[in-house]
This record gives C-alpha cells, structure tokens and sequence, in this order.
C-alpha cells in the first residue's frame, strides 16, 4: 500500500463560488480521481486533517466528502491504518470519468426500424387509478405536496407570456426546465452532463417506450430483473423484443445469470438505486461488471431511477450513469414520486454519442407535457421549492416507514417485512404454504391494497410474498391496516 498525496492534492480544485457545497465537490474531486486512475486499488489517502488543510475546509467536510466514498464502497477505512481505495477498483480501466466531446465520434448507436416510419406511429399509453390508502404501492403523499406555491406558479405562467407557453414548445422539452434537470442531477447524484442530453417525456412508461423505439427490432433480447419493474415490459413487448428473466440478489441483477440465459443482448434494464421491488442497492463491483458486459455486447443499459431522491441514510445511492464512461447508460427520471403522478412530466439523459439520434426521433414523435406545465416545475426547482419539498418528505417517508416496521411488529410470525434505506415501498416474504394471493384478495376485501410479489416476476421465483406501499398512508391509516392484516384467515 502506497501514500497518495501531492498527486491527489494537486488535483483537487474547489470553487467557493458554485451552487453546490464544499462536501459535494470535494465528493466528485475524489471519485473522478478514483475513476480515472489518478489513485489506484490500495492506495491510502492523506489524512483527513491533512486533507482538510491543504484544501482550505473543514475537517467535517473531508470526514462527510470520504463517508459518502466509503459507503459506495470506492474507499475502505481501516481502524489504525487509514482511508485506502477499494480492491474493487483493482481490475477496472483508467478512464476519464466525465464524457467529452470525444465521445461524439464514437460508434453510432443502431437505431430500430420504425425510425424511418415516424409519421405513421404513434405511443401508446395507459393509466392506472390510484387512492392514497393502506398499502398502495408507488403513489406518493400527496397530502403533503405544496400546492400554495405550486398554484401561484402555475397562474404565473397562465397569465404571463403566451408565445412562450402556448405555442407547440421544443420537441426535446422546455430548455429551462433542461437546465433545472442537469442542475439537480448534478447535486444530487453526480451526474455531469449538457442541457441538450435532456429531453423531456410525458412520464417514465413515455420514456420507455420512445427508447425500445429508437433501439429495439423484434427479437432484440433485453435482460430484466426478476423481479422487476413492471411498468417498462409492455413497452419494450410493443416493439418485438424478447424479455430475459435476471434473477437478483442482495448485490442487484446478477450479471452472471443475464451472461448465461443470453449472452448477445441489446439492453438491459435496471433499477440500481433501489430496485423494484425487492428495495436492494446495486453493490459498486455489480455495477462495474454489468458496465463491462454492456461493453462487451455493445448493449445500453437503461437506468430507471424511479424514486433515488428519498433515501433515510446520510447519502444518496449514486446513479450508475454517474460512473458509466463508455457511453451505455441511459438514464430515465420521472416526476411522478417527487411531485404527483398526474403531472405526467418525465426525462431521459442520454450519452452524448445518442444525442442526435434522440434528435432526430423526437422531431418525430415527441408529446411531451404542456409547456407551461414544464415552466411551472422549472420555475419550482429553480426557486428552491423543490429541494425543500423533497428534503421535507424525506423525513415524512422515513416516519412512515417507522409506523410500518414498528405496527408490523403484531402480524403473524409467517410474514416478515424486510427493511428499507430509501423510497416508500417495502417487500414483506411469507412463510411456505402461505398463498399470497388469498391474502391480497382477503385484505382487498377488507379496504387494504396489496401487490403480490409475483405481480413483478416475469418467470416464477423461489420465494412468496407482499410489497407494502406506505408513501400515501398516515401513520393511523398504516396502523388500521396492520389490525385488519392481523385477522386475515390466509395468514393463520
């Protein structure tokens, strides 16, 4: 093991002027050193008094920038030895971690043909009604949400100019919303990217389907997690692709099992952050080996990242698009947690080598959300009201979610809730012989929303069990659900 100072430090360079804190950019000086090779596997970093000199901060903001690192596990910290980097970065390339200009000229992604018959088709979309009871799954609190500041925004618009709110707007989306978008992507994840690798969806399942368009011709195969998201299936379905059952573990998708069952695969979708449904976070050495098998198979790899901005730690899960230097990931947010479901307004980030392509098909396709709409979130993010609405339903799902754990606490002993770090839904597992749908049609019965694990699988899975949404339900309504759940003949 080797010191990593002059170097390291020589790199380092903070600006006391920018949006974001000294903890943030201390954060992504050091991992884009990490990623590009400037430390390597074993190297010790200096001392975080050392460091916090020769930075001019302070040593709480080394101590939280090296956490952040430690608990992705790019960095080890040994009692009495020191911070070293991971031996998981032992194997990995040194490359330059943010995507440049080079990149442009890199291969051309092969683009689907229905590409060439834009102007005869068009995206479907569906629906699903929802209420805010005991346990439904994906809806937010929306009993919560700021609807004084939302309002006068929305009259803001609907007053103000009409050229440019009531016209057909940008294909690719409202720019100042593009730019709020690579703001908070920035902050918030460690995404470095350009307003114009936004575009703007009419939510995440629009966003699917535009990329499994562009990208997919029937028999493409494309690896799933089983179990998985299920919003994306029908759109990918639509286009003839051929959807590959991944099993997951506690470490995400095992690429392994995807390398196995089909080897030549065009994408592959993922839920890194924390997936859907089972709750787990995508281990570091995970995400390197699905990056390297993307490569290898000149796949893309689809990131939903559906709630990654509610999480009960000390830091947020990092995005996988955030280490991707090769151009694969393609990253799809939505609106729909963070603010309300019925604003329809989502997003895909794209690597700069896909930006033309999207371009091009977006001239054709695209129908997004109304303009003003999207200048009412811009004008939301931009204003600060975003951040704040987040940071206050961080700490309401985290009490939510100690309601649930703690009410649990009287259900039989054949159903087990598993815990969570993030977002507002939870997998509980039942003990052999306990049919899972008896109990959801049991508990559907009696007024409580359950989803079935099976409802995520694409192929069957060894174990049985519920996902409990607790999002959009009040702690008296989790504890009323829990009674009822306690009297269910299917769990005695």
């Amino acid at each position: 093991m080797k010191q990593a100072a002059g170097a390291l430090l020589s790199a380092i360079h903070l600006d006391r002027s920018s949006r974001k804190g000294m903890s943030v950019q201390l954060y992504m000086a050091l991992r884009d050193i990490i990623l590009s090779g400037g430390l390597r596997a074993g190297d010790r970093l200096p001392a975080t008094r050392t460091l916090a000199r020769e930075t001019g901060v302070s040593r709480t903001t080394v101590i939280d920038a090296v956490d952040r690192l430690v608990a992705e596990g790019m960095l080890v910290s040994q009692v009495g030895s020191g911070t070293f980097v991971s031996d998981t970065l032992e194997h990995q390339p040194s490359v330059p971690v943010l995507t440049t200009a080079s990149d442009t000229t890199a291969q051309q992604p092969r683009v689907s043909y229905a590409i060439n018959h834009a102007e005869k088709s068009y995206a479907q979309r569906t629906w699903l009604p929802h209420e805010a009871r005991a346990f439904v799954t994906a809806l937010p609190a929306l009993d919560a949400f700021p609807l004084a500041h939302w309002s006068r925004l929305s009259a803001r618009h609907l007053r103000g100019a009409r050229g440019a709110v009531m016209g057909y707007g940008q294909p690719k989306g409202y720019e100042p919303l593009r730019r709020a978008i690579t703001t908070h992507l920035s902050v918030l994840k460690g995404i470095q990217c350009h307003h114009e690798q936004i575009f703007i969806t009419s939510g995440a399942q629009h966003a699917f389907a535009l990329i499994g368009r562009l990208l997919l011709n029937p028999g493409d195969r494309v690896w799933m997690e089983n179990p998985g998201a299920s919003g994306a299936r029908n759109a990918l379905l639509s286009e003839g692709a051929e959807l590959v059952p991944v099993d997951v573990d506690q470490d995400g998708l095992i690429v392994a099992d995807g390398l196995a069952k089909a080897p030549h695969f065009r994408m592959a979708f993922v839920t890194p952050s924390h997936q859907q449904p089972l709750g787990h976070v995508m281990s570091l050495a995970r995400r390197f080996e699905l990056l390297q098998a993307a490569d290898a198979a000149q796949a893309v790899i689809v990131e939903d990242d559906y709630d990654g901005e509610f999480y009960y730690g000390n830091a947020p899960q990092p995005a996988l698009r955030s280490t991707d230097t090769s151009g694969r990931v393609i990253y799809v947010g939505t609106f729909s947690k963070s603010l309300f479901p019925s604003l329809r307004l989502g997003f895909v980030l794209v690597p700069e080598r896909m930006t033309e392509a999207f371009d091009r098909m977006f001239r054709f396709w695209a129908s997004g959300p109304p303009t003003a709409t999207q200048a009412t979130v811009a004008d939301f993010m931009d204003e600060g009201h975003f951040a704040t609405h987040i940071r206050l339903m961080r700490r309401l799902y985290k009490a939510r979610y100690e309601a649930l754990m703690e009410e649990s606490r009287i259900l039989p002993d054949c159903i087990t809730l598993q815990e969570t770090a993030s977002g507002f839904h939870t997998p509980a597992y039942l003990a052999p012989g306990i049919d899972a749908q008896a109990v959801v049609a049991q508990a559907a019965e009696r007024g409580v929303v359950l989803a079935p694990l099976s409802k995520y699988c694409l192929s069957p899975i060894d174990r049985s069990g519920l996902v409990f949404g607790f999002g959009s339900a009040a702690p008296e309504d989790i504890r009323r659900g829990m009674e009822t759940l306690r009297t269910l003949p299917a769990l005695r």
